[in-house]
């Protein structure tokens, strides 16, 4: 049994029903699809490995049985060496059916962690799973950090199923960076189209061996884009010359006996040959590491070659691949061929006869000529194949994901309407769903609370939620309305050692970013942690107040969270701000939370029932 016959060539295969944005996702529940699918994978990898084993065995029995000839011949007991070529030829053909038993094996296990990933994603084991995307971390962005976008359990680990750099960088630019409407628009529908093809989706995780994400695409452009090595085609056609005068040379020598004209030959490739050595090395060095990268970039051009879509983005996707007449896989396999060549020079039975055919000199050729023919597309390829990995990964969001729903972007002023939102980060038995409307009026909500009633939850979930609205994914609410929105935080303002800034200092510094994004093109979504919480009451009053005054007149709209009750006051001072609290209750010596939101501000506090719960001694003072 053979893993092939579980791919299906067409790439929109798999569960029907998510064909628009407004779709609500797969008929059969994706955690039951995932599983079917390990079902038959793990049976076809039983199939295989025993295939595998019954392979070896064939393979000893039909080397012993070719030694066993080999002897006889050597003996005499046999009249000629061409009873080898029976053995022989069973041997070779049992290696190559050997050899796709394996890379079918490796196949299907590759296989079988894209969906065992995605079962965990859906049970909620995700974290640790996958790629974290340290390297997109920036402190200084308005909101990455704040909204756990990149690190350890984020949303980046969460959503990423790329397997090149390419689809990992195109994924944390939609996430730091939103889309106009449009864009955001056509991201969907073609999100829609590709969250139930688990075939197509599927081949995509089977790209490369290992982790894939090393290609290193400023190397890639670089090599492909660069200036010529070898120059003057008239070289070309004199190596060309030389290895036919070398062919007809050793013939000559095998029907005369005269060596001459062939000993004269390679005298003249030895000049010729020395000195282009050098530049001929470079041609063929070089080219290793890219066509290695591009084998890996391949995988992915493929998939999306044979699938037949009709989102608008994806069939540009495709048409971006159609290049010189020839396909970018194809062109791509070309060069790898290439080098593979280029590495039969290394084998000691192969190399006496490379030299005189100058078949490094030909082969370096051969890549400029493919450099020359194809070099120029592979920015394309690499922006084609880092966009469609990353809608892949908003698609494997959306399949596993069918109760989310595709934000409703708006024209108007600034505007954030959800019903049911949860925090897409929270595992779904644990995640209270809440309303939070921001828009004409409130413009800003002050939310007050408990320590860990969740109130700092509340802004990460409507932050990561526009988030995830901006960059044309599905978001985990029932409903969510919105206008485009530069969004900015401070949830995790900290100090810095080494550039001698305090933690007032650097939120200070953040909030006058978030004035200046208030200016800008598109209205601003706040979202403040604690608002000068490290300066003293009065200024922390005032400097708040104002601030956040400041921001509303300037069209921005958010939320705040205080413990400083006083700053509620303030909600009476305007109808475009109104205050919103968390409760909790002490049950049984334990602090006890329903992560609901409710009008009005807090009416106390549970800081000093907390002291006393961990058992530390809190004098009471009476009045």
């Amino acid at each position: 049994m053979n893993y092939n016959i579980l791919q299906n060539d067409a790439g929109t295969g798999g569960p029907a029903g998510a064909g628009k944005p407004e779709d609500n996702g797969p008929v059969i529940p994706p955690a039951d699809e995932y599983r079917e699918r390990l079902r038959r994978l793990h049976e076809a990898a039983a199939a295989l490995a025993r295939t595998d084993t019954r392979l070896s065995a064939a393979r000893l029995v039909v080397f012993l049985v070719a030694a066993l000839v080999a002897i006889a011949v050597w003996r005499g007991a046999l009249p000629t060496w061409w009873w080898m070529a029976l053995p022989a030829g069973v041997f070779g053909l049992l290696v190559h059916r050997h050899d796709r038993v394996i890379r079918a094996r490796r196949a299907a296990a590759r296989a079988a962690a894209f969906y065992e990933r995605g079962l965990a994603r859906i049970e909620d084991r995700w974290r640790g799973t996958g790629e974290p995307g340290h390297r997109f971390r920036d402190e200084r962005h308005p909101y990455s950090n704040d909204l756990d976008l990149f690190g350890s359990a984020s949303l980046f680990e969460l959503l990423s199923v790329a397997r090149t750099r390419a689809g990992e960088d195109t994924l944390a630019a939609w996430l730091i960076r939103p889309a106009a409407p449009a864009e955001i628009r056509e991201r969907q529908r073609a999100v829609a189209e590709l969250a139930p093809a688990l075939d197509l989706r599927e081949r995509l995780s089977l790209a490369g061996t290992d982790v894939a994400a090393a290609v290193d695409g400023d190397a890639l452009t670089a090599w492909a884009e660069g200036a010529a090595v070898l120059r003057g085609r008239w070289l070309r056609a004199i190596a060309v010359g030389l290895t036919a005068a070398t062919a007809a040379g050793a013939g000559f020598w095998a029907a005369t006996g005269d060596y001459t004209p062939v000993l004269s030959v390679l005298v003249i490739i030895a000049l010729f040959s020395i000195p282009q050595r050098r530049r001929i090395q470079k041609a063929l060095h070089a080219a290793e590491g890219p066509a290695r990268d591009l084998d890996v970039l391949a995988h992915v051009l493929e998939a999306l070659e044979h699938g037949h879509f009709t989102a608008a983005r994806l069939v540009a996707l495709r048409t971006d691949l159609n290049t010189s007449g020839i396909r970018a896989s194809a062109a791509i396999r070309r060069l790898h061929r290439l080098v593979e060549l280029h590495d039969w020079q290394h084998n000691q039975f192969f190399a006496p006869l490379a030299a005189p055919l100058l078949w490094g000199t030909h082969l370096a050729w051969a890549i400029e000529r493919w450099r020359s023919r194809h070099g120029a597309h592979v920015r394309t390829w690499l922006r084609t194949v880092g966009e469609f990995e990353a809608l892949g990964s908003l698609a494997a969001y959306r399949y596993e994901h069918p109760d989310a729903v595709w934000p409703e972007l708006v024209d108007g002023p600034a505007r954030f309407e959800a019903a049911g939102v949860v925090h897409p980060l929270l595992p779904a038995a644990h995640a209270v769903p809440n309303d939070v409307s921001l828009g004409d009026t409130p413009r800003l909500l002050i939310v007050s609370g408990s320590n860990m009633s969740g109130k700092s939850t509340l802004l990460r979930t409507v932050g990561i939620s526009a988030v995830l609205a901006f960059a044309g994914a599905p978001v985990r609410a029932a409903r969510l309305r919105l206008t485009p929105l530069a969004v900015g935080a401070t949830l995790r303002i900290q100090d810095s050692l080494q550039e001698g800034r305090s933690r007032f200092y650097a939120e200070i510094t953040r909030i006058r970013e978030l004035a200046d994004l208030a200016r800008g093109p598109h209205p601003l979504l706040f979202l403040l942690d604690e608002l000068f919480h490290g300066t003293n009451s009065h200024d922390r009053l005032e400097g708040a107040s104002g601030v956040l005054r400041s921001l509303i007149d300037l069209g921005a709209i958010g939320l705040v969270t205080t413990h400083d009750l006083a700053l509620t006051a303030i909600a009476g001072e305007a109808a475009a701000i109104a205050n919103v609290h968390f409760e909790d209750r002490f049950e049984g010596g334990e602090i006890r939370f329903d992560y609901r939101l409710r009008p009005g501000p807090v009416t106390r506090s549970n800081a000093l029932a907390l002291m006393r719960a961990v058992g530390l001694a809190i004098d009471r003072t009476e009045p």
